[in-house]
């Protein structure tokens, strides 16, 4: 599988870890939501995932956006396997994006929280920390 340079796969865990840098807007989303979607088609299997963003210098998404995002991926697991998508947060600019997201996909097979600590999230995805700690 080619990986996009900011994903990677960690096959034992099932788990995907994004770590997208420098201003996140619609190009970059659109991406990693095809990457996401073609790779939910591939495996035939759930996945877990981290989006690791203590990278970001910026967020560039109107609401709209992130509303419409988060709908298309509640609709996208409907009736399939729950998966957990953690995100890493430490802003609060980005941290408004990613609520409401959570909100957006609450009660639906698309769990999703937001961790300002990687150990939390660690622990909540029931995986070791270091998995989700970026290898200098």
């Amino acid at each position: 599988m080619k990986l996009p340079a900011d994903v990677e796969w960690v096959e034992d865990a099932r788990l995907f870890i994004w770590r997208p840098r420098g201003v996140l807007d619609e190009a970059v989303v659109n991406k990693i939501l095809a990457f996401v979607a073609d790779q939910e088609g591939k495996f035939g299997r759930a996945f877990n995932r981290f989006t690791d963003m203590s990278g970001l210098d910026a967020v560039d998404l109107t609401f709209k956006y992130v509303f419409h995002v988060a709908l298309f991926r509640r609709l996208s697991r409907a009736g399939r396997e729950t998966v957990k998508s953690a995100f890493l947060v430490t802003d609060p600019e980005i941290a408004r994006s990613i609520k409401l997201h959570a909100l957006l996909t609450d009660h639906s097979p698309l769990k999703v929280a937001m961790f300002e600590e990687r150990e939390a999230a660690a622990k909540w995805l029931g995986v070791p920390v270091e998995i989700l700690t970026p290898q200098k």
